[in-house]
């Protein structure tokens, strides 16, 4: 079993609140998922997060197959940071930090995921399809931050 990574920057274009007014909303999270994901956050959750808080989730990560994932966040620091970890869903390991700074040229974002996948030496094999989808996934992302947020050259 082998542990992955992944991080991504972002630059928004926005005060450091309405960042973390943006990204600590459960809700807001759909708008930021690919159509093909399937998202669709099941029962009712708060606008805001906070440590504990359970959300599950109805995604189509692979082969269009639904399936449920449910995230728990158990790190919240107001206005810097916070962390998901999946309890039940389609990684054996699922640890994603969202870190916001604020620079001089604005908010940097910074997502740092760190997952296994289930099933041994067959989930190392299939890593190149999920490491492909997560580019996928970060980059439509990339793309309704910088329509939501604006972009500076």
């Amino acid at each position: 079993m082998s542990v992955y990574s992944f991080e991504k920057k972002y630059v928004l274009h926005c005060t450091l609140e309405e960042a973390w007014a943006f990204f600590c909303s459960p809700q807001n999270l759909k708008l930021i998922t690919p159509e093909e994901m399937g998202f669709d956050i099941v029962g009712e959750t708060p606008k805001k997060m906070y440590p504990g808080l359970l959300i599950q989730y109805i995604v189509k990560p692979l082969f269009n197959i639904p399936m449920t994932w449910v995230t728990e966040i158990t790190h919240v620091q107001a206005p810097h940071y916070f962390v998901d970890e999946q309890r039940v869903g389609p990684y054996k390991m699922w640890h994603h930090q969202h870190h916001f700074t604020e620079t001089p040229d604005g908010i940097i974002m910074h997502d740092i995921v760190t997952y296994t996948l289930p099933f041994g030496l067959f989930g190392d094999l299939v890593h190149p399809l999920v490491k492909n989808k997560l580019n996928r996934i970060f980059d439509y992302r990339t793309e309704k931050i910088e329509k939501l947020f604006g972009t500076k050259k």
